[in-house]
């Protein structure tokens, strides 16, 4: 009787292991948006940052013209929202190019398109929570109801993460839970919103974006 050959360690039916590798892959790339940078996440968290640092300096000024004047006016509280309001909207601005600048790239690396189904599912279940928690946001300043605007924007954007995790890399719900407890906590020491919103938006992301770099890029940058 002839004797088969065992399968050589190099021959292609010799590497169950990677064939299963490489169809899983292919099954994530077609149902998640894996290419999210971690890079991504670390210049959103330096902006962020940089954007309360700023935002500390406008209120500090605020405050110390009361201090030297004794009294606010109508047009005095009415300049720090447009300040506020601008430096927000100029840091979003910022973080996102940045943000998208990275994930791109990485996109490109992996011959991956960044406009196909799985990320228009992931833009559109990310945006829900946003554009609802914009409102929400909205709402309060139509009444000068500054009390809790830190703490819904880390909820509703937390809120966002976990509904985005079901097309993207799964960590990045943990990211939402943590933007969630803080938001919550937040909520108990108002007066501290300033610090609650940079440790949300800086320096978890920052936390996150490194941890993301060194688990999914380095062996490849």
């Amino acid at each position: 009787m002839k004797e088969t050959n065992p399968i050589q360690p190099g021959h292609p039916d010799g590497q169950p292991e990677q064939a299963l590798q490489d169809i899983r892959q292919m099954m994530e790339r077609s149902s998640r948006f894996i290419s999210l940078s971690g890079l991504s996440g670390i210049a959103a968290g330096a902006f962020a940052l940089a954007g309360a640092w700023l935002a500390g300096r406008i209120l500090q000024n605020y405050y110390g013209s009361y201090n030297s004047s004794g009294f606010f006016t109508g047009d005095d509280f009415s300049r720090l929202k447009i300040k506020l309001i601008g430096l927000a909207a100029a840091i979003f601005v910022v973080a996102f190019t940045t943000s998208f600048y990275f994930t791109w790239r990485r996109a490109r690396r992996q011959n991956v398109s960044i406009w196909g189904p799985v990320s228009k599912r992931l833009f559109w279940n990310m945006s829900v929570p946003l554009l609802a928690g914009a409102g929400f946001i909205l709402a309060m300043l139509r009444y000068d109801d500054w009390s809790y605007v830190s703490s819904a924007c880390l909820i509703f954007y937390g809120l966002a993460l976990i509904n985005a995790s079901k097309y993207t890399l799964t960590d990045i719900r943990y990211l939402g839970y943590c933007e969630i407890v803080l938001g919550l906590v937040n909520m108990f020491y108002i007066g501290y919103g300033l610090y609650f919103w940079a440790a949300g938006f800086g320096l978890l992301h920052i936390i996150y974006g490194a941890v993301m770099w060194w688990k999914y890029e380095r062996k490849r940058s």
